[in-house]
């Protein structure tokens, strides 16, 4: 069993926390932690009495030393211990140790066992115990709530000996990319943060910069709830796949859904299938699903001005933003320390960068992912460890990365440039399009040779990953993606020979044509709309609702999205010039306004003076129409589409839904219940007709007349959900809470560098 974790990657600082930890999870023992160097010969002390496993009552004063090695399958001996020996008969002189207990991650046998009590005793230690290396690990493996505090134990160990079968296949599968960095990381605030918003709400929403450890702490949940609850976890990437993959029968089911709105850049596309979802989501919840997301934050900031929220308010209370410089220095030098200590560096580069760790760690602009690349030579090649070349090296992150991407071969920049034509996600076995095969000869080279060059690129700048049962490419980090789509606004034959080979679904996603203010898209030049243009209609199909090129991401919406918030009104004007029927189509969206891509089309072309009046008018009159009716109330919520009214037919509108709309909201109501669907639960059905009601009662806040009758309606449909829901079979919601993730023990500041054992 000692083999089982590999304690000795821990280093000094992690094992007196994991030792601290046990004392207080295992025995049941809270001490008083010392973690400096001059800790007089203990790590941690308690007073009182122990009641030790062996069932005996000890009393009195306790020292608890903590003995670690960086080195594997060290076995302890007497001659390791001399110093603590001597240390303790100080201590026992002074009044201060009754008893001493030891605990190392170094092989402790029965009569080594015997000979340290032996000499202990000699130094007047009444009670002596201690913990080797085979006890903590059956410990580990026993405890599931010591793995949940401790997170990184995931990493260092073997998962098959702590998960039964299903969920040790599930997380091989998850975490086939993932367990490398499991290892290295560090129970930070945001974990513990995001665990309480999860243990809450049953979601959580992770936001932060790029590289600031998001998809990290959702590797740490996923893990904790296959340990913890033995839930079915699957990583997915749309809201369309969650609802097809939830099973009502199988409450335990967890979901991770990373970069949810977009990976590099805002995809609104994503965002409508989330406001689709949203009803099948909160039943999700309450069934006892869990789900996490994250999101990088600017943009979440654009997600947000179209997510529905008020249908979906725990977008705002489950919110975990992952601010870098909300961790603390001792966070910063245990990540820093875990990807040095654990990464691919040589000794001798450790031994040479060591006086500078402190200094890295301290700096305003350090991110995990610093660390990370400071772990691999491949980032470091020609890296002069001096404080002003580190300095560069981490203020200005981005433009090294560049620079190591421009260093590459021809074939090590095809495939990069392959897996950012596919949006950042590459089959395997690959199989090329013709532009893209096309596209890989203009860069000088072929599919043979970048397959070449994806094996030597695996592990520092792409990895090889199993998703949903598919092998695929990526990028080791986003911020990879992000520097490649960098280099091609600096390189003008790169950037034609990418809009030529891209596949036209990834493309979309990835440019604008002109500059719209979106961050960290790929701006296109007016020199290649006409390519964009012809691309476009070279694969539409002879209908307008569907197109070979995108069945799976429903076309029509696809392409809506990319005119609506990525194309400059240049490109609007030519575009429409060809195909006029767009104002037809906008002019009568269909319902669901809030979540149908006609709407944020038509939005657009009015803000820029391109909706002919003939068809603004139309649009007018069909979302008053389904106001009126009851059929739909976003028209008098959305600024987007009110902002396609004229202030006339604006005070039209809240005069015709103040005089035919709510004297008939009884009928609206009753409507809404006979079209009810028994496959959806009543309060999803009457869910969007209540968040209506809310709409209305602040838009006629002042009417004490009108808002009687709207709370009417709401009492109504609240007892009409009441009744039904009494109808459906009782079933009971799992409780499953990850528990308090704080740790109590609050060190003294350390005097000892934890970055003492760096190179050894």
């Amino acid at each position: 069993m000692s083999d089982t974790y590999d304690l000795h990657n821990l280093g000094w600082h992690s094992f007196q926390q994991l030792c601290l930890t046990i004392t207080r999870e295992i025995l049941g023992q809270t001490v008083e932690s010392f973690l400096d160097s001059s800790d007089a010969g203990k790590d941690g002390a308690f007073a009182g009495t122990w009641n030790s496993v062996k069932g005996e009552s000890l009393s009195g004063r306790f020292v608890i030393q903590c003995k670690f090695t960086s080195k594997r399958d060290k076995t302890l001996g007497k001659s390791d211990i001399a110093d603590e020996v001597e240390k303790a008969r100080q201590l026992v002189k002074a009044g201060r140790c009754d008893s001493y207990i030891l605990m190392t991650n170094a092989g402790v046998s029965g009569a080594t066992t015997e000979s340290l009590e032996d000499l202990f005793k000699a130094a007047g230690v009444e009670h002596f115990r201690s913990f080797g290396s085979t006890w903590i690990c059956q410990q580990i493996k026993e405890n599931k709530r010591l793995r949940m505090l401790v997170p990184r134990i995931y990493g260092l160990g073997d998962l098959s000996q702590i998960l039964d079968e299903r969920a040790y296949l599930q997380a091989k599968a998850l975490l086939a990319s993932l367990r490398e960095e499991l290892s290295k990381v560090v129970l930070t605030a945001a974990y513990r943060r995001a665990a309480e918003a999860l243990n809450k709400h049953g979601f959580v929403l992770l936001v932060g910069e790029p590289a600031a450890g998001k998809t990290t702490i959702a590797a740490m949940l996923s893990v904790g709830a296959l340990d913890q609850w033995g839930a079915s976890t699957l990583k997915l990437d749309t809201a369309h796949k969650i609802v097809e993959r939830w099973n009502p029968d199988e409450p335990s089911q967890f979901f991770w859904i990373d970069d949810a709105f977009g990976v590099l850049q805002y995809e609104s596309s994503l965002v409508h299938e989330w406001n689709h979802a949203l009803p099948q989501v909160r039943a999700m919840l309450r069934k006892g699903a869990k789900i996490v997301m994250t999101s990088r934050d600017y943009i979440y900031n654009r997600a947000r001005n179209d997510l529905k929220e008020g249908a979906f308010p725990l977008f705002q209370e489950s919110q975990v933003v992952i601010d870098v410089r909300d961790l603390t220095t001792e966070e910063k030098q245990q990540i820093l320390y875990n990807h040095i200590k654990l990464g691919k560096q040589k000794r001798a580069f450790r031994k040479a960068i060591k006086p500078h760790l402190i200094y890295i760690a301290n700096h305003s602009r350090f991110v995990p992912e610093t660390a990370r690349r400071l772990s691999d030579p491949v980032f470091t090649k020609g890296l002069t460890l001096t404080d002003a070349e580190l300095n560069d090296f981490v203020n200005k992150q981005e433009r090294f990365l560049q620079e190591v991407i421009t260093g590459l071969d021809a074939d090590s920049k095809a495939a990069l440039a392959l897996i950012y034509m596919r949006d950042g996600s590459l089959e395997s076995p690959v199989e090329l399009e013709d532009s893209e095969r096309e596209a890989l000869e203009r860069l000088g080279s072929g599919l043979g040779k970048c397959i070449t060059a994806l094996d030597s690129l695996n592990g520092s700048l792409v990895q090889f990953v199993n998703l949903e049962g598919n092998a695929i490419w990526r990028f080791k980090h986003p911020t990879i993606g992000d520097a490649y789509a960098a280099l091609l606004l600096r390189r003008p034959e790169w950037l034609g020979i990418y809009v030529r080979g891209a596949p036209l679904d990834k493309l979309l996603g990835q440019i604008t044509c002109g500059e719209v203010g979106l961050e960290k898209a790929v701006i296109l030049p007016k020199t290649l709309f006409p390519l964009i243009l012809r691309r476009l209609d070279e694969t539409a199909s002879v209908t307008q609702h569907k197109t070979a090129w995108l069945r799976d991401w429903h076309s029509r919406h696809r392409v809506d999205d990319f005119l609506a918030s990525r194309c400059s009104v240049e490109f609007l004007t030519e575009y429409l010039r060809r195909h006029e029927n767009v104002f037809e189509r906008v002019s009568r969206p269909g319902l669901s306004l809030n979540a149908v891509s006609e709407v944020d089309l038509a939005v657009r072309l009015n803000q820029l003076g391109l909706l002919p009046e003939e068809y603004r008018e139309r649009f007018v009159r069909t979302v008053v129409e389904y106001t009126i009716q009851g059929d739909d109330f976003y028209a008098i919520e959305s600024r987007g589409i009110q902002g396609i009214f004229t202030p006339d037919e604006l005070a039209t509108l809240h005069d015709r839904v103040r005089r035919e709309l709510v004297p008939n909201l009884a009928d609206v109501r009753r409507n809404w219940q006979s079209n009810y669907d028994t496959d959806r639960s009543p309060d999803d059905h009457m869910q969007p007709l209540l968040d209506g009601f809310l709409q209305l009662k602040r838009t006629f806040a002042g009417n004490r007349k009108v808002i009687q009758a709207i709370d009417r309606e709401i009492e109504l449909a609240n007892d009409w959900i009441a009744d039904k829901s009494s109808e459906e079979p009782e079933r009971d919601r799992p409780v499953r809470k990850f528990g308090d993730v704080n740790s109590p023990e609050q060190p003294i500041p350390s005097s000892r560098s934890l970055f003492d054992d760096i190179d050894e």
